[in-house]
């Protein structure tokens, strides 16, 4: 029998300034488009208003890594002057819960940044988002239900349904969040869609194949157990690090006194909270002498990995892992 979360949907970094965040992906190799706003009437027959927050993506074949800007009571100055508008359609019946589900991961997104900019959001993708939402059921998993919002897109219909439920089965966290973040499940990505995006990043990037969580060595015995639930599966032993298999990427937990094993120079900027993600590109040399040509400090891991250090890239470090022949032929 199968799993029913198969990888990393995407994570998502908050900044404060997405024009500058833009800058800094495009300097790290990656295409990233015009930021999105989504908009949605507050009421029935209200009209479309800037709402939650906005975003854009580095996007690959199955994966993503998300840049999200907070947006104030409708205020978009935190996004570039060529951010689209996107009105979300949703049966009325369902609107006014909507509403205010994203009214609360809006909430938690501005807490998030007052604490820090950095990685706050990790989603899995599930091929079965409804077997999932079940099974998490089953084993005590708090969490909101199976959302469903439509929104324009390239498709034939120019239409795409996106379906996801967030975690929120911490003691400490309010709805839709847990302590380190906001966490959550995905429907798989549509291919088609994401054919239709930008691809071809110079740094050579195709897929999103690890994340990195940093926590305080007495709570990662617990962390364990609340991911063991999570994701339907155990982890093993790799170096500093407690690791979660996925079918095509990982979940690393590491405790805060062993994170310069993993990631040598980097200092967590709060526990628990998401320290790094890795990107696998197809030529690992090249995307070095990008980053150098771009004027980027480089790291190295002990497992040869590449790395921006989080003090150069907005609170997150992203890394480079030199892709198999299985992630390339998956382009």
């Amino acid at each position: 029998m199968g799993h029913d979360i198969v990888r990393l949907h995407h994570v998502g970094h908050i900044v404060e300034d997405m024009a500058q965040a833009i800058t800094l992906y495009e300097r790290l190799g990656f295409r990233v488009p015009p930021p999105s706003c989504p908009a949605i009437p507050r009421h029935e027959g209200g009209e479309p208003e800037p709402f939650g927050t906005g975003n854009t993506h580095a996007d690959f074949p199955h994966s993503f890594l998300e840049l999200v800007a907070w947006i104030q009571d409708g205020a978009t100055d935190r996004l570039p002057d060529d951010t689209r508008i996107v009105p979300l359609q949703a049966p009325a019946e369902v609107l006014p819960e909507l509403v205010e589900r994203i009214r609360e991961t809006s909430a938690n997104v501005a807490e998030r940044l007052e604490a820090f900019q950095g990685l706050h959001i990790l989603m899995f993708s599930s091929p079965d988002i409804r077997s999932a939402a079940a099974r998490l059921s089953d084993a005590g998993v708090r969490h909101g239900g199976v959302n469903t919002v439509r929104r324009p897109s390239d498709t034939s219909d120019g239409v795409t349904t996106v379906r996801y439920l967030e975690i929120d089965d911490a003691p400490d966290a309010g709805p839709g969040a847990v302590t380190e973040g906001r966490v959550g499940v995905v429907a798989e990505l549509d291919p088609d869609i994401q054919r239709a995006g930008l691809l071809d990043h110079p740094n050579g990037a195709v897929d999103l194949v690890d994340c990195v969580l940093c926590v305080a060595d007495t709570e990662l015995v617990a962390t364990e157990r609340r991911y063991e639930a999570r994701l339907g599966r155990t982890a093993r032993q790799d170096g500093p690090a407690r690791v979660f298999e996925l079918d095509d990427a990982a979940l690393a937990l590491v405790p805060a006194s062993r994170l310069d094993e993993l990631l040598p120079g980097e200092r967590p900027a709060a526990l628990p909270a998401f320290v790094a993600c890795t990107v696998a590109v197809r030529d690992l040399d090249r995307t070095e002498a990008l980053l150098r040509r771009n004027g980027l400090p480089v790291r190295t891991t002990p497992s040869g990995d590449l790395f921006v250090p989080a003090e150069a890239a907005l609170g997150a470090a992203i890394a480079f892992r030199q892709a198999g022949i299985g992630d390339t032929a998956r382009t």
